[in-house]
């Protein structure tokens, strides 16, 4: 678990110019490269998510002169028990590694300077499927998938006013261009549900909202499902190693605000109040209802601010998390 927590800090105290889309794609295949089979790599590169219609993640990496990375790595645990049944999860991470807020620009005091913390989602995925190849917890199918790109100014970036499709389909009118995580979050969401059937959990991990930071605060960790199995796990598993989280609720009276006039869906409602709330519902938009479906909001726990780096969050969380889906 130490290695795990390890990886995740160092990619995210990395600047940007070193942790780029290339560089997840390259720790990636460098951890299937160590795993002795145990994982496989795949890497989509940009035609390939044009190809299965990823407007969403694609409009956001437009603006930027890097070419985006979709990742997904699949760990299949070597040891089998006879007559139990092999778990399969899935974690998606917000892989953001530089985040300028694009034409609705990150101003002074905004942070910007340490945007480089919005690929922490993906790190701390990155971080779990480092401890996991190491535990070999048995009976276990992990999937980690990672839609990596800047959120960069040029002249190809997206605007104030687009409309992206996502890949299912569902049209997304952008009324902020820095509320991106969402849009790269809902394709890769749906990806996971496409290619991997069955699934017993799905999670995604983002420094989505600074909405959830002002709820929250610098201490806990948000979490929103509708699944009182998957909270009671991620509640017990950050307990257990000594990181916090607090269940939000996923209101459905807030839902109204996210349709769209010209499109199926809003990016952002355009109001002040309940934004990690309502970032939740939006990534819910994207996932099946039978899914086993939890959103983990780190905004506010992903870094440390006295001391100036990363703080692993939730990278323990997680690996006793999947460990604990394995068991049963």
């Amino acid at each position: 678990m130490a290695s795990g927590v390890i990886l995740t800090r160092e990619i995210v105290n990395a600047p940007p110019n070193v942790a780029t889309p290339e560089f997840f794609a390259e720790t990636a295949r460098s951890l299937a490269e160590s795993s002795r089979g145990s994982i496989t790599c795949t890497i989509l590169e940009k035609e390939d998510c044009e190809r299965l219609g990823m407007g969403a993640f694609l409009g956001v990496a437009q603006g930027s002169e890097l070419p985006p990375k979709f990742i997904h790595m699949k760990y299949t645990s070597p040891v089998v028990t006879p007559g139990k049944t092999q778990k399969r999860v899935c974690l998606v991470g917000k892989g953001i590694t530089h985040d300028t807020g694009g034409y609705n620009l990150k101003t002074a005091g905004s942070m910007i300077e340490l945007m480089k913390f919005d690929c922490g989602g993906a790190a701390a995925c990155f971080g779990t499927m480092k401890a996991i190849m190491a535990l070999e917890p048995p009976n276990l199918e992990l999937s980690v998938i990672t839609a990596c790109c800047e959120n960069m100014i040029s002249g190809k970036a997206y605007h104030p006013g687009d409309i992206l499709t996502a890949s299912n389909g569902k049209t997304i009118e952008v009324l902020n261009t820095d509320a991106e995580g969402r849009l790269t979050l809902a394709d890769a969401l749906l990806y996971a549900q496409q290619n991997i059937p069955n699934l017993d959990a799905l999670v995604d991990i983002a420094t989505l909202t600074g909405a959830c930071i002002v709820a929250l605060g610098t201490e806990y960790s948000g979490m929103w499902t509708a699944h009182d199995d998957i909270a009671a796990r991620l509640d017990s598993a950050a307990k257990l190693v000594g990181e916090r989280v607090w269940r939000m609720p996923l209101a459905p009276e807030y839902r109204e605000g996210l349709k769209g006039k010209i499109s199926d869906l809003k990016n952002i409602t355009g109001g002040r109040w309940g934004g990690a709330i309502i970032a939740a519902l939006f990534l819910q938009e994207f996932v099946k209802k039978e899914v086993p479906w939890a959103h983990l909001d780190i905004a506010g726990t992903v870094w440390n601010e006295k001391q100036s780096m990363a703080t692993g969050v939730p990278t323990r969380t997680l690996v006793e998390f999947v460990e604990g889906i394995a068991r049963g």
